[in-house]
C-alpha cells in the first residue's frame, strides 16, 4: 500500500527549530492537526536527522529568520536524508495566502511575522486583529478583517529586556526567569526589573491594539504566540487568542493554498 507524501513544516527562528508534519486533512480554517511535531535548539540541530528519519515526507517548506548557516545546516539535513527533496523557502511577498502585504518592501518583511499574520487571519477570519509573537523578540503586527497586513513593532523580548539590564547594570541580578509581579510597584530590585519588563511587553500589545481600534473603529482581536507568552497572558487585561505554533500554522496554510 503507498504511503501519502507530505511536505514537513520548518519554523527556523532565532533560537529554536520547530517542525511539523501535518496529519489528516481538516475543514477551511480549522487549526491544523500534526502527525509529528518536534522542537530543538540550535545546538541540537543535528538530532533532527533522527526524528525525521522515515517520515512521510518528499518536500519542506522553511520560514528561516536565523541566518545563512541555519540555511546551510538545515539543507546539508534534508538532502541527506532525500537526495531529491524539493525545498521550498519562505519568502514575503505583496500578496499570499489572503494577505495583503503593505510593507513599504513587501520583501524585507520578517517571514516568520507574515507566516503568523497568515495563520491567525487564517485562524480569525473577518476579524481586526493585532498578532502578538513573543520569543526572541516580541513582534505585534496589525490585520484587517480583509486582509490587509498594516505594519507593527518590533521590540527585545521579555527575557532579553531583562538580560540587558541585569548585564549592563552593576549589581543587577539575572532575572531574565523570574516572572512573579505580585505587586507593580516592587519594592527589591529582582522585582523591579521584572515588572518593569513583563509592563513593556504587555503595555505594548495592548497600546497596538487601543490603536488599531482606533483606526478601524471596531473591536479589535488580540492573538499572542511564542514561548514567552505565558508569562504575559496573566497580565494582558484584554481579551485574547493563544495560540501555539503559529508560525507552522502559517506555513500550513501557505502549503494548502499553492498549486502542486
Amino acid at each position: 500500500m503507498e504511503t501519502t507524501r507530505m511536505q514537513l513544516l520548518i519554523d527556523a527562528g532565532n533560537t529554536r527549530i520547530k517542525w511539523a508534519l501535518p496529519g489528516p486533512a481538516v475543514a477551511a480554517g480549522a487549526a491544523p492537526v500534526w502527525q509529528h511535531i518536534g522542537s530543538v535548539s540550535h545546538a541540537d540541530m543535528d538530532s533532527l536527522a533522527l526524528a525525521w528519519q522515515g517520515l512521510p515526507f518528499d518536500s519542506a517548506l522553511i520560514s528561516n529568520v536565523a541566518g545563512a548557516s541555519v540555511r546551510e545546516k538545515l539543507t546539508g539535513l534534508l538532502q541527506s536524508l532525500q537526495p531529491a527533496i524539493r525545498l521550498d523557502w519562505f519568502t514575503s511577498q505583496a500578496q499570499i495566502a489572503g494577505i495583503h502585504n503593505t510593507y513599504r518592501n513587501p520583501a524585507q518583511l520578517g517571514c516568520d511575522r507574515l507566516a503568523s499574520t497568515i495563520a491567525a487571519h487564517y485562524l480569525f477570519p473577518q476579524q481586526d486583529l493585532i498578532v502578538a509573537t513573543c520569543g526572541t523578540a516580541t513582534t505585534v503586527d496589525a490585520v484587517t478583517a480583509d486582509g490587509k497586513f498594516k505594519g507593527g513593532m518590533i521590540l527585545p523580548g521579555l527575557k532579553l529586556m531583562a538580560q540587558s539590564l541585569a548585564r549592563n547594570t552593576a549589581q543587577l541580578p539575572q532575572v531574565a526567569e523570574s516572572t512573579d509581579i505580585s505587586k507593580i510597584f516592587a519594592d527589591n530590585t529582582d522585582q523591579a526589573i521584572v515588572s518593569g519588563c513583563i509592563s513593556a511587553q504587555v503595555g505594548a500589545i495592548q497600546h497596538a491594539v487601543h490603536s488599531l481600534a482606533q483606526q478601524e473603529n471596531r473591536a479589535i482581536h488580540c492573538v499572542i504566540s511564542g514561548g514567552a507568552a505565558p508569562y504575559l497572558t496573566g497580565h494582558l487585561g484584554i481579551p485574547y487568542h493563544y495560540v501555539d505554533n503559529l508560525v507552522l500554522t502559517g506555513l500550513f496554510v501557505v502549503a494548502q493554498s499553492s498549486p502542486g
